[in-house]
């Protein structure tokens, strides 16, 4: 798309239609109501688990009418939309609808990247980047994935001059939307949003805009680079104001901070008794990430939240390990320090912290203390190769026949408690991740 775009007495050369968002709108609810014709027509909320105390992690476009989005207390939707069926989520299905709409997308053109469990990009090549092509493109993948997936499951679509502009397109116009945002378009087609609409304002971002004197988004296009750049502290702001333009930023590289694993209670698994088989079922799956990106951790921490009082956090730190056997140690000796251990809990989480590669692990020089969560003495040469080849062969065990197959004791009365999660940075392989 060559050429220039002429805005007063002033002419830019305009920038080409190069990315291509994909959205699913609404996704989980979308897929509740693929799965159930009942569901077709009437507002939904999809749980975590059948509680009350629960929340929403996902509502249909008839449920968001009234009010109800995510984050939304299952008591409340039910005020907000007294004709709401609140349904329990069923992460294995949405997986498995994901990847059908990979494949619908990918007969229309290549996903360069899925970014999470509802959206993806493409990148559009030169002979690709007329706005008729574009579009035609776009209504294809409409229509592949109405036709190849379920017609209750729909997607948005944004095309703009880079992807940060795209992923905006594809939610100005939702549901089933479709929509260009082309250079000569900008800035004035952005105003219509509000400064909470953009990726990367968040409530405190958006305090600081304020702070500066920025309300609007219009506001936010005319600020000067260094403005920007003062209000997010860094080099942030310059990328955002380059974005806002459509120019093309590469992506900001980072390293993986932290692993964990959290999960609301449901009523019968609130005793502590019930609840720490959970506990250690989430260590099981974090520890098992962290091998699988060759990471070592060198801090566990566990978040309890407990039935109507505040919640508690406690860490140990330890020389780099991947070991669940010593990470499970650990979280023991952590379980044992809570205060009140007779009080129900309403939540349960693991993280792991201080990630360092395998390769970038210096060993520490003399034994570490195993009370402060250092290996244990008799842990050193065969007996820890020992421990290092049992944690591989359970985790190929796993990955072959599934979680059930073989694990730790400590989990054996965790039964259905802590079902598949879907976080919205990593999408489990269901026959990895599954129960």
């Amino acid at each position: 798309m060559g050429g220039s775009a002429v805005r007063g007495s002033r002419a830019v050369d305009a920038l080409p239609l190069t990315a291509m968002f994909i959205d699913c709108d609404s996704f989980f609810a979308s897929v509740e109501q693929h799965l159930d014709p009942a569901l077709r027509g009437r507002p939904v909320g999809v749980a975590p688990v059948m509680a009350e105390t629960s929340c929403c992690i996902a509502a249909s476009y008839e449920a968001k009418a009234c009010g109800v989005g995510t984050g939304t207390p299952i008591r409340e939707a039910r005020v907000m939309c007294p004709g709401i069926v609140i349904v329990e989520s069923k992460p294995a299905e949405y997986i498995k609808v994901h990847h059908r709409v990979i494949e619908a997308v990918e007969d229309c053109i290549h996903v360069e990247a899925v970014l999470s469990i509802d959206e993806m990009w493409a990148w559009l090549p030169r002979n690709l980047r007329e706005k008729p092509v574009a579009l035609d493109i776009a209504r294809r993948i409409k229509a592949t994935v109405a036709r190849e997936v379920s017609p209750h499951v729909k997607v948005s679509v944004g095309i703009a001059p880079n992807k940060y502009l795209a992923k905006l397109a594809s939610k100005m116009r939702k549901p089933d939307g479709l929509f260009v945002i082309e250079h000569g378009d900008l800035p004035e087609v952005l105003h219509e949003l509000g400064l909470r609409d953009l990726h990367g304002v968040a409530r405190s971002m958006e305090t600081r805009l304020h702070a500066a004197g920025i309300h609007t988004v219009a506001e936010l296009c005319r600020a000067r680079k260094g403005v920007l750049r003062g209000v997010w502290g860094g080099v942030l702001g310059d990328r955002l104001w380059h974005l806002l333009r459509g120019h093309e930023i590469p992506d900001l590289v980072s390293s993986r901070k932290s692993i964990g694993h959290s999960h609301v209670l449901p009523p019968e698994s609130r005793a502590p008794d019930r609840a720490w088989p959970v506990l250690c079922k989430l260590l099981h799956k974090a520890a098992e990430r962290l091998r699988s990106h060759g990471l070592l951790a060198g801090c566990l921490t566990m978040d309890l939240s407990f039935l109507g009082g505040p919640a508690w956090s406690v860490g140990m730190t330890t020389d780099g390990t991947d070991s669940t056997l010593q990470l499970m140690r650990m979280l023991d000796r952590l379980w044992r320090e809570r205060p009140e251990p007779r009080r129900k809990l309403l939540k349960v989480a693991v993280v792991l912290t201080r990630l360092c590669e395998h390769a970038n692990h210096t060993p520490p020089l003399f034994d570490s203390d195993p009370a402060a969560g250092g290996a244990p003495p008799e842990w050193g040469g065969e007996a820890f190769a020992k421990q290092r080849r049992l944690d591989e062969t359970l985790d190929r065990l796993r990955a072959r026949y599934g979680r059930k197959v073989v694990f730790f004791g400590g989990v054996a009365d965790s039964r259905e408690a802590a079902p598949m999660r879907i976080s919205f940075t990593h999408i489990p392989d269901p026959g990895v991740e599954g129960d």
